[in-house]
């Protein structure tokens, strides 16, 4: 596939999995779970695709289908949950590419702790979250807390305390949305 045509198709995925998400992100638990397998057939048709792009190419490289494309490519695989043993394929590619400049590091550290969160296992770079019941967004057990911003840094990571107020600052104010949306509007 041509970069210009596989990075208007890395765009597009990235876009109808983005749409997905967006259509459930703001749902009652209960809606959220009944909506949820349209997500999931997006997720597992873009993890096989990019599993045969990434077969016969590589990872897509920055230089190849520019800075959007590939973090179109890092989404796909990033939500590839259902599929561990590809992501960790899909890591290893990316890492090989951001090891020469064709991957950005801070989105590579977001997958290795998705993969490191799915296995049981504590996350390295703290970007994984998690909200139980209606409580604030904690996050997943991490590694050695005491070098988490040094190694947050080396990947150009923000410092982990102004992350995790991001994070509960977005929680915040969807709780916020939620609560003075008038009921008798689409959400409500």
């Amino acid at each position: 596939m041509a970069a210009r045509d596989l990075k208007e198709e890395l765009l597009r995925r990235m876009d109808l999995d983005q749409s997905a998400r967006a259509e459930v992100q703001d749902l009652p638990d209960e809606a959220r779970l009944d909506r949820w397998p349209s997500v999931a057939r997006i997720d597992h048709d873009n993890t096989a695709w990019l599993a045969t792009i990434i077969a016969s190419g590589g990872w897509p490289r920055i230089s190849d289908v520019g800075e959007q494309g590939a973090t179109a490519a890092w989404i796909l695989a990033q939500h590839s949950d259902d599929a561990p043993a590809v992501q960790r394929e899909f890591h290893q590619h990316m890492a090989a590419a951001a090891a020469c400049g064709e991957a950005e590091p801070r989105l590579l550290a977001y997958l290795e702790d998705r993969i490191r969160v799915n296995a049981g296992r504590p996350q390295l770079y703290g970007t994984q979250f998690i909200t139980v019941g209606n409580g604030e967004p904690q996050p997943r057990p991490i590694h050695d807390r005491e070098s988490l911003d040094q190694r947050r840094a080396s990947v150009g990571l923000e410092p982990f305390a102004d992350y995790a107020a991001t994070m509960r600052s977005d929680w915040t104010r969807r709780q916020t949305a939620d609560t003075t949306r008038p009921h008798d509007q689409p959400g409500g």
